[in-house]
C-alpha cells in the first residue's frame, strides 16, 4: 500500500503499544471501502480495500473479530488482552524481521508474520522488497529535506527504487482486482467494464 506519512523516530514507535498501534489502525488501516463514487475504485482505493479483505479473512480464521473504524480500545484486561491478541495477529509479534535504515537515520521496522504481512504478500508477490522500496518511496521529501536537496534530484537517486515500486504496485492492482472480484458486496474496481 502506497502511503505518503514519513517515518517517526524509531524510540517513538517502540513506546507504542499494541492497543495504541490497534488504535492507529482502526483511524485509518481498515476504514471501511470508501464510496465517494459508488462502483468505482481509485487504484490506491482498489490496494487498499484488497489488503483489508485480506486481513479480516485472515483474522476470521484465527477466530479474531477484525477491527473497524470508530472502534475503541478495550478498557478492562480482558478486552485489553483481546485487543492485543488482535494486533499481534495483525501486525505479527516478536522480532522484527524487516529493517531499514534510512539516509534521515529512522529506522522502519516490519514483521514477516501477521495478516498484514501475509496480505502484502499475496498482492505484492514479494514482502521483503516491497517493505524496502516502499519505505525508501514513501520517505523521498524526507531525505531531500535532509539531503538540503530537490525533490527530483533525490527522485533521480532512487530511480530503480521508484521503477521496481510501479511494477510491484501494477502486481497489487492486478491481484487486488482479482480478490475484489471474488467478494461481490465490493464496489468494483476502476477500468473493469
Amino acid at each position: 500500500m502506497h502511503t505518503t506519512s514519513t517515518v517517526r523516530p524509531r524510540a517513538a514507535v517502540l513506546l507504542l503499544t499494541p492497543c495504541a498501534l490497534l488504535a492507529l489502525l482502526l483511524v485509518g488501516g481498515c476504514a471501511q471501502v470508501p464510496s465517494a463514487t459508488p462502483h468505482v475504485l481509485s487504484s490506491d482505493d482498489v490496494i487498499r480495500a484488497a489488503q483489508q479483505r485480506l486481513t479480516d479473512r485472515c483474522l476470521t480464521r484465527q477466530g479474531l473479530t477484525p477491527p473497524r473504524a470508530g472502534q475503541r480500545p478495550g478498557t478492562t484486561p480482558a478486552a485489553r488482552k483481546r485487543d492485543e491478541r488482535v494486533s499481534d495477529a495483525l501486525f505479527g509479534a516478536g522480532r522484527t524481521e524487516l529493517s531499514l535504515t534510512l539516509p534521515t537515520g529512522y529506522s522502519v521496522r516490519a514483521h514477516t508474520d501477521g495478516c498484514l504481512a501475509a496480505a502484502q504478500r499475496t498482492l505484492y508477490g514479494d514482502q521483503r522488497r516491497w517493505f524496502r522500496v516502499s519505505t525508501v518511496v514513501n520517505n523521498l521529501k524526507p531525505e531531500a529535506a535532509h539531503r538540503d536537496r530537490g525533490l527530483a534530484s533525490v527522485r533521480a537517486m532512487h530511480r530503480d527504487e521508484l521503477a521496481d515500486w510501479r511494477r510491484l504496485r501494477a502486481h497489487a492492482l492486478a491481484r487486488s482486482k482479482s480478490v475484489l472480484r471474488a467478494s461481490p458486496n465490493v464496489p468494483r474496481p476502476h477500468g473493469d467494464g
